[in-house]
């Protein structure tokens, strides 16, 4: 009994007519569809991603060079190193473009040659706070959210 069950069941599982077998095929030639559009769509995300990536990653040295730089100056200033030195000087020509709209913008407390900067870490605040912003547009740049 149970082996006539089955065999009626897989005879009958395995009857289709020419119209069921059309509609299989389109919707095989649907799905077939899709998925490959949605293969492109991913990829071309990934190239995206993968080029705000580079990107950032460029950003974040560009801006741990600023960093180096005005930390430089603060422990340069603050252990009274000399002005006439040439690597002083060096730091001094590269870090100015970076310096010079926060020069004098607090009163930087001094003891003869030495002297705490705090214009120079108000300027290193800010530059932290800008990196963190710009690394913060591109991540909403290359994730995008999905909706199921």
């Amino acid at each position: 009994m149970r082996n006539e069950v089955q065999s009626e069941i897989a005879r009958q599982a395995g009857f289709e007519d020419d119209r069921e077998r059309q509609e299989a095929a389109v919707i095989g030639q649907q799905m077939k569809r899709q998925a490959i559009s949605e293969v492109a769509h991913t990829e071309q995300e990934l190239g995206r991603t993968r080029a705000v990536a580079r990107l950032s990653q460029f950003i974040d040295y560009f801006f741990c060079l600023i960093y180096g730089l005005i930390s430089l100056e603060i422990v340069f200033d603050l252990l009274g190193a000399r002005h006439n030195n040439g690597f002083r000087n060096l730091i001094d020509t590269l870090s100015a473009p970076f310096l010079a709209p926060f020069n004098h913008l607090f009163a930087d407390p001094a003891s003869g040659r030495f002297q705490l900067r705090l214009s120079y870490i108000a300027a290193l605040v800010v530059y932290i706070l800008l990196h963190l912003a710009i690394n913060g547009l591109l991540r909403l740049v290359a994730h995008r959210k999905t909706a199921i």
